[in-house]
């Protein structure tokens, strides 16, 4: 996953980011609410571990900013203040869980675990772009009414893709997603299953659904070409 971090006090973010990274996650950290916020809502984070009491906007505030413009990432929130006053706040502003301090490392990660199993199962009814439709369960894909054969690996990269239509997706990310970052970044193996999947999805119906982002990565038109 790729997490990011909103906590003020830096010895405790520094300790989430290290243990976050041990377990295989990438991490970004903020350390205030402002930075937070922005971060939030210009990055592609599959969490968020935001802490209620920050400078600037509080954790809160920033919350309920995020579900404002629409993003629906997981939010576990942290707070010194474990009151069931706090905890309704913080649901209340679009937190999908919380967790109070001190709290168990292993018990944050499970729960990350738990909100990304939660995020996978509330999109494996499907993935769409206008009419190019993918089925995670049964691992099939559609042009309309016509199914589209595609390798294991191509299916991943396209389930990426369309898990953030519309957004950038970046070679790093591919490669870490798909591939579990066993591919050096300098291949040119992206490139060969983006063309394959392009001659597979778009060109025999017209369509150019997957743009290459020179310098930045892939990102797939959310009307689906």
């Amino acid at each position: 996953m790729r997490v990011l971090v909103v906590e003020d006090e830096r010895r405790l973010a520094d300790l989430l980011a290290r243990g976050l990274r041990e377990a295989g996650h990438i991490v970004d950290v903020c350390l205030t609410g402002t930075d937070g916020l922005q971060a939030a809502l210009s990055g592609d984070y599959d969490s968020v571990v935001l802490d209620v009491m920050l400078p600037g906007l509080d954790g809160i505030a920033v919350c309920q900013a995020i579900r404002r413009r629409g993003r629906t990432l997981p939010v576990l929130m942290l707070t010194a203040r474990g009151g069931v006053p706090d905890r309704v706040a913080g649901l209340d502003a679009g937190a999908d869980d919380y967790l109070p301090k001190p709290f168990s490392f292993d018990e944050l990660l499970a729960r990350l675990r738990a909100l990304h199993r939660r995020a996978a199962d509330a999109t494996a009814a499907g993935l769409h772009a206008g009419d190019l439709v993918l089925d995670p369960a049964r691992r099939r894909v559609f042009r309309g009414a016509t199914e589209v054969v595609l390798s294991a690996r191509e299916f991943d990269v396209l389930a990426l893709l369309l898990s953030r239509a519309g957004r950038c997706v970046t070679r790093y990310e591919i490669l870490s997603e798909v591939w579990d970052g066993e591919t050096d970044l300098r291949s040119n193996v992206i490139d060969v299953y983006i063309a394959t999947l392009r001659a597979k999805v778009d060109k025999p119906f017209g369509r150019h659904a997957i743009e290459t982002l020179r310098g930045a990565g892939y990102r797939l038109q959310p009307d689906g070409g």
